[in-house]
């Protein structure tokens, strides 16, 4: 079984975060480890509050994973601060990671603030060179690249920027736009299209690390990037389809929605 590692922060409703990524990595069929950046007190609702392990502490979760289940792919998600960025960079490099998908959370869905401003520079810096793509969605990407994205050309300029800026293919999430839910890949100097319809589900808490957890099972699997990314555009959209309802907000996807088996199915 080919393996993937998560290193992200817990959300404590289940559905983003270390929670989300092991859901989807285990639906996608590949076995789950994790390093576990932070605690965070949250729900459909909002953030209460985050709790940031130490940066030594996150090293030796790194190397625990690393020295013995070696992952075929690495998702990195929330990641606070800049001494944890570089801790996650350093390990990296040394046991030279392969299929590192970086999502570069910002904001969590209910609109809370998950990354210190300072930190985004060393983000950029230490972790998008090490990356096979980055994978910001609409705020995201116009802060990464200075451009207002307001339609599709938008999204090419910034992508294409981001790209440029870093070296790296950059897969720029369309869901907050109104029109629809495509996805631009640029990769290698050239944009490819995503096309999905809307599927009209408020629920949508934990979609960024779905798709960039997924992603990551699929190139861990022995995928190509845009055979990855296919994949796991048709995964989220079979997640959202199941109109899980949960919680008083935003709530989350039904990561299982594809999965069955007797000790799964109702009797």
């Amino acid at each position: 079984m080919k393996t993937a590692l998560t290193i992200a922060g817990s959300d404590s409703s289940g559905g983003a975060g270390i929670e989300a990524d092991i859901k989807t990595m285990s639906a996608n069929g590949v076995f789950a480890t994790v390093a576990v950046t932070a605690l965070t007190a949250q729900n459909t609702t909002g953030v209460l509050g985050i709790s940031e392990v130490t940066p030594e502490f996150l090293r030796l979760q790194l190397d625990a994973v690393f020295t013995d289940i070696r992952p075929d792919a690495v998702k990195i998600g929330m990641v606070s601060s800049a001494g944890l960025i570089e801790v996650i960079a350093d390990a990296l490099e040394h046991y030279g990671a392969e299929n590192v998908v970086v999502d570069p959370v910002m904001v969590a869905t209910s609109g809370s603030r998950l990354i210190d401003e300072g930190a985004v520079g060393t983000l950029c810096r230490r972790l998008f060179p090490l990356a096979s793509v980055i994978t910001p969605n609409i705020p995201e990407a116009e802060i990464l690249s200075g451009v207002r994205i307001a339609s599709k050309e938008d999204m090419t300029a910034a992508a294409r920027a981001i790209s440029k800026a870093y070296g790296v293919p950059v897969l720029c999430k369309g869901g907050h736009t109104a029109s629809g839910a495509d996805d631009l890949l640029f990769e290698s100097g050239a944009p490819v299209w995503f096309r999905r319809e809307r599927i009209e589900n408020p629920n949508t808490h934990g979609t960024g690390c779905t798709l960039s957890s997924a992603i990551a099972a699929n190139l861990a699997k022995g995928y190509d990037l845009q055979a990855s990314v296919r994949r796991a555009k048709e995964y989220v959209s079979g997640a959202l389809s199941a109109m899980l309802d949960l919680g008083r907000g935003r709530g989350p996807l039904d990561h299982m929605a594809d999965l069955h088996g007797r000790f799964i199915d109702a009797e």
